[in-house]
């Protein structure tokens, strides 16, 4: 069981099952279930509700069936992800911890599930930028051996206090208006052979994607608040490659030229020369 910060909504889960071989299964706040159809889409991407009591009194007994798969999960060996805060906050801080990660583990345990629980830590360059760098780290894994011994109705908080100890260390606290401190520590800079080779590209790129993407970030930007990133990954994904197969379909009629259609390929590169182009951490 992956047990991680929140610091930026759905994403967090993207970028952690992008570095399993294995499917990751994931909990997330019962509001993002607005309807039957989201809930479809996002169970089939592995993600299951979890309500709290200010999203309905009467969504709560859901919960039950959602703890009782993520224990068959864990029964048959899966990989399940806990945001152990309990709550997604754009910030560098680890928030108090929930006590829903050490409930799920006791009751694994008491189950004879041999589960152990990996701390993991997600830290971004940006929450509202194109091209951030990320950090991942993980730390040592947490067994029922830890607990032995401990005051049985103190379990809880000991498991949490171990947890959080876990992810303190994993967890950047910078200060939400230090940029300094975030260019020291996420700024990764390019060989100067290197942004010379791809200046061309990435300005090309810029120009063709510059539309699409500022498009979108100024009909996102007042409305998504911290969501920004999840809502924005979910246009891009979405409607990008629309919108790069649009732009090849208006260069080929005007063209007449049947190589057009390696820009459906060219575009998306240039846009990826973009990102090895940037090293500063935006504001």
């Amino acid at each position: 069981m992956l047990a991680a910060n929140h610091p930026n909504t759905f994403l967090d889960a993207v970028i952690f099952a992008s570095l399993f071989h294995q499917p990751i299964y994931s909990l997330a706040k019962g509001d993002a279930f607005i309807s039957p159809f989201v809930n479809k889409i996002l169970q089939s991407f592995n993600i299951f509700p979890v309500y709290r009591i200010s999203e309905g009194a009467e969504n709560l007994k859901n919960n039950y069936d959602t703890f009782a798969r993520v224990q068959q999960l864990l029964l048959r060996g899966k990989i399940v992800l806990i945001f152990s805060e309990g709550k997604c906050v754009s910030e560098w801080h680890l928030r108090p911890l929930k006590k829903g990660t050490a409930r799920i583990a006791f009751e694994a345990w008491e189950s004879g599930i041999d589960v152990k629980i990996l701390p993991a830590g997600i830290n971004y360059s940006s929450f509202r930028h194109f091209g951030k760098n990320v950090f991942i780290e993980f730390g040592n894994i947490i067994e029922k051996e830890k607990l032995a011994g401990h005051h049985e109705g103190k379990k809880l908080n000991t498991f949490n206090d171990i947890l959080k100890k876990e992810l303190s260390d994993l967890v950047l606290e910078i200060p939400v208006d230090d940029r300094n401190e975030r260019k020291k520590v996420f700024e990764l800079k390019s060989s100067r052979l290197k942004r010379i080779l791809i200046a061309v590209p990435a300005g090309i790129g810029y120009l063709i994607n510059s539309p699409f993407y500022y498009s979108a970030h100024f009909l996102i930007r007042k409305r998504a608040h911290g969501y920004y990133d999840g809502v924005m990954v979910g246009i891009m994904f979405l409607f990008y490659p629309l919108y790069v197969f649009l732009i090849t379909l208006l260069v080929r009629i005007a063209t007449h030229n049947p190589f057009s259609w390696l820009l459906l390929l060219i575009i998306p590169l240039t846009a990826l020369s973009v990102l090895h182009a940037r090293n500063v951490v935006e504001k």
